[in-house]
């Protein structure tokens, strides 16, 4: 892939200030910890291996440490900016490019739309809880109208909202793991989790389903090159942290569940309270006080997770749209705070229209409009990662030498991705809760965009061949110091080291 001309956009260059940290805040948001807890875990307890999902927990976190190896080299070449385009450009072509940016733009406004809903409808319950009525719907408007303000602006001012959000979720949901383990001391995480007949047992598929969704969002690192201070290096350090701090966090939590509830009783006892199952044992361990702040917490986590992906949709679109692969105006930033403001409101615009036709079609803003458009929008995203993963091996067809680490961790990558593909696929319904009926065949929405992407480009390679070779070559973010982004020529051999 050799460098393109400059974007024709007159905009300013975007404003340099996200660190590592700072990164890291907008990853784990994206993830949703104590929302991925309170609505995944209980479900994978009561369906998929009760006891044995921790280790579902770890072996999705070891697989995405794999994939974070390929992501990091990736990240390197392309300085540390483009998303999964940029990632499949480098290894896979331009066809593939456009085809994964246009899922990526799908996939992240679909699940920014699920999340939307998600949160306007557990708000209206917990104020319900409390004696406050208010409509899902203008709680998804109060939800739509914070982030439609934030997005607009600088990156940092989000990125300073969701690192105060992050530290409180992980904070309740870290005081709930002492508080069991101060009551049941070492009984409090349970050997049974890790043996082999738990983790194996029946339902191994939707416990690994759900571990994995609950990760989706992490890999969004590699959109704010163009934004961090040094994205060579805070890219991939902020990947393979958020792969680290997500996984652990996941496995204690839900281990410790298991032994605050008692191993035998967990797929029961999760049945029973799907919902609340949480919250139940944040009243028990933590005291009404601690449930009532587990539910404002679960609201700020929706909220936080809203924000984080509709900015990883903006990029995109404005990524997309610096290769005029998307209306051009989506790629213009503020003059003032350097942000991609039209691609905010365009996604909100479409957010809240989504919500509208679902209220005014009179359908459930948790059973048809979050687990439709999250559930479509996660399938997409994994089927990302594992392109991502792919296209890291494909660079030793251009002479690059990866070395074992660079070969292997990717591989096993690709492999524990592709089946998690396979999985999502084959156990659609029980993501999205659909027994038949349109929602059952989104699935097909994937492949479907990806292939329309990969015919523009050829026709642009057949009709417009010097906007072909520009494809995903502008949007790359210059070194620190100002110089171009050195990128390799396909037929140059590079060593690449595997060094965060």
């Amino acid at each position: 892939m050799t460098a393109g001309p400059p974007s024709s956009s007159s905009s300013p260059a975007p404003t340099r200030t996200l660190t590592t940290s700072y990164i890291v805040f907008m990853i784990v948001a994206a993830a949703a910890p104590l929302s991925a807890m309170v609505g995944t875990v209980p479900l994978a307890f009561a369906i998929g291996t009760a006891e044995g999902v921790p280790a579902a927990f770890v072996f999705a976190g070891v697989t995405l440490v794999c994939f974070s190896v390929g992501y990091a080299i990736s990240a390197r070449r392309t300085g540390g900016s483009g998303g999964f385009y940029a990632s499949v450009a480098d290894g896979l072509g331009r066809p593939a490019a456009v085809g994964s940016g246009w899922v990526a733009v799908v996939s992240y406004n679909c699940a920014t739309i699920g999340l939307v809903g998600a949160s306007g409808y557990f708000t209206s319950l917990v104020l319900a809880d409390h004696g406050i009525t208010v409509s899902w719907q203008w709680c998804c408007a109060i939800v739509l109208a914070l982030v439609a303000v934030l997005g607009y602006r600088d990156i940092a001012v989000s990125a300073r909202v969701l690192a105060v959000l992050m530290v409180a979720e992980i904070g309740i949901l870290a005081a709930l793991d002492v508080a069991v383990l101060l009551r049941h001391g070492l009984h409090a995480l349970p050997g049974d989790s890790f043996s082999w007949h738990a983790a194996t047992g029946p339902g191994v598929g939707v416990s690994l389903m759900f571990a994995f969704v609950s990760f989706i969002g992490f890999e969004s690192a590699a959109l704010y090159g163009k934004e961090a201070r040094d994205p060579r290096r805070s890219v991939p350090r902020a990947t393979y942290a958020a792969a680290v701090l997500i996984s652990g966090f996941y496995a204690l939590t839900s281990w410790a569940a298991v032994g605050a509830i008692g191993a035998g009783r967990v797929r029961e006892t999760a049945g029973t309270h799907l919902g609340d199952l949480f919250f139940v044992l944040g009243d028990d361990y933590l005291g009404s006080a601690g449930s009532t702040l587990l539910q404002i917490m679960l609201c700020s986590s929706l909220f936080a997770a809203t924000l984080a992906l509709h900015s990883a949709a903006n990029r995109y679109s404005q990524v997309l749209a610096d290769d005029k692969l998307l209306p051009a105006a989506l790629g213009r930033l503020h003059p003032r705070h350097g942000s991609p403001h039209l691609a905010s409101v365009l996604q909100v615009v479409v957010s809240a229209v989504a919500v509208t036709v679902f209220a005014l079609a009179g359908l459930d803003p948790y059973a048809n409009l979050t687990t439709s458009m999250l559930g479509l929008g996660t399938l997409g995203i994994i089927v990302l990662q594992a392109l991502a993963a792919l296209s890291t091996l494909a660079l030793r067809r251009k002479g690059v030498r990866l070395g074992w680490t660079g070969t292997v961790a990717p591989l096993l990558g690709f492999a524990g991705l592709a089946a998690t593909v396979y999985l999502v696929v084959g156990n659609f319904d029980v993501l999205t809760g659909a027994t038949g009926g349109i929602v059952v065949q989104l699935p097909w929405v994937i492949p479907a965009v990806g292939v329309l992407g990969a015919l523009w480009a050829l026709r642009l390679r057949a009709v417009a061949p010097a906007r072909y070779r520009a494809l995903a070559t502008t949007h790359i973010a210059p070194a620190p110091d100002g110089s171009p982004t050195p990128v390799a020529e396909p037929h140059t051999p590079t060593t690449v080291t595997e060094a965060a």
